[in-house]
């Protein structure tokens, strides 16, 4: 069945994502926001666009949100004007920012507290596989909520994983993007020491692809290295920041070793105050090249 579906976050993914529900066929109210990207093709395709998230609530079955991380989705659930003044008894609110999973459980309570039922839902994958309907999902919450949720879901996802309950889709995404951040700035520190050495890229890239250092993370950094060209990990610094302080968090809370997140947190943060504002992963190589400390 069709679905009235509502989002709130149509940026790099977001507008992935809202392109291919309008292409399935569900119809789609986007909440006007100053980070959207351009919404004229998916207005052109028959979405339309709201000024409040309440009122975007109030015509939904399904919510979707796709935010910068905890503060945003607080905000835009229970602040006011928000989704929760005008969420449906009975509808969906589908999260797939990234978030911290104590915030999360307590967003959960108050959608449930309004009747209305909850996924967290967080993405992997890139741009490019949200406009081609081919994310990857890790989902938190009941399990027949999200076979009913499937259809909807499986328009813009290629793999849809339960992780758990409430919460635990969330906590799933932290770990990967520390595991898979961590590799890249592990990466990245190394071809930083390569070029002082005088290491040519060309043979840093050659080795290590035969040998241990070989995987998606060397992949996604190597256009970089050899050529300059970041668009193999679109994904800023800041934003790295942000996921690996939320994994130092849900670290801490559970009470976790988390000594070498915290080197990978350190590191990314000293990259952020040395570098360009917007400057992607892959140019810590660059940065950490450059030589911060003594």
């Amino acid at each position: 069945m069709k679905k009235n579906v509502g989002m709130v976050g149509i940026g790099l993914m977001g507008h992935g994502i809202a392109s291919n529900l309008v292409k399935h066929g569900h119809a789609l109210a986007v909440l006007e926001h100053p980070g959207n990207q351009p919404l004229d093709a998916l207005k052109a395709a028959g979405a339309v666009s709201l000024h409040s998230a309440a009122e975007l609530a109030a015509r939904s079955d399904i919510v979707i949100l796709v935010l910068t991380g905890s503060p945003q989705v607080e905000a835009v659930l229970t602040g006011p004007g928000g989704v929760l003044e005008g969420l449906r008894p009975g509808s969906v609110v589908i999260d797939c920012s990234t978030a911290i999973p104590s915030s999360t459980l307590r967003m959960a309570q108050a959608v449930q507290a309004a009747g209305s039922r909850f996924l967290d839902t967080p993405m992997t994958r890139t741009p490019k596989e949200a406009a081609e309907g081919r994310l990857n999902l890790l989902v938190g919450g009941d399990a027949a909520l999200l076979d009913e949720c499937r259809p909807l879901l499986q328009c813009f996802a290629e793999n849809i994983t339960h992780a758990g309950p409430v919460g635990a889709g969330h906590g799933m995404k932290l770990l990967h993007n520390y595991v898979s951040l961590g590799m890249v700035t592990l990466l990245a520190e190394a071809a930083a020491s390569a070029q002082r050495n005088g290491v040519a890229p060309e043979v840093f890239v050659d080795v290590l692809s035969k040998g241990g250092g070989g995987g998606t993370a060397l992949e996604r950094i190597k256009p970089y290295l050899l050529s300059h060209d970041p668009s193999g990990l679109r994904f800023s610094i800041a934003n790295a920041c942000k996921d690996l302080g939320y994994y130092h968090a849900m670290a801490a809370d559970a009470g976790a070793e988390r000594t070498i997140a915290a080197a990978v947190l350190s590191t990314l943060q000293g990259a952020l105050e040395h570098g360009e504002p917007g400057a992607l992963v892959p140019e810590l190589a660059s940065i950490l090249a450059q030589g911060t400390r003594p």
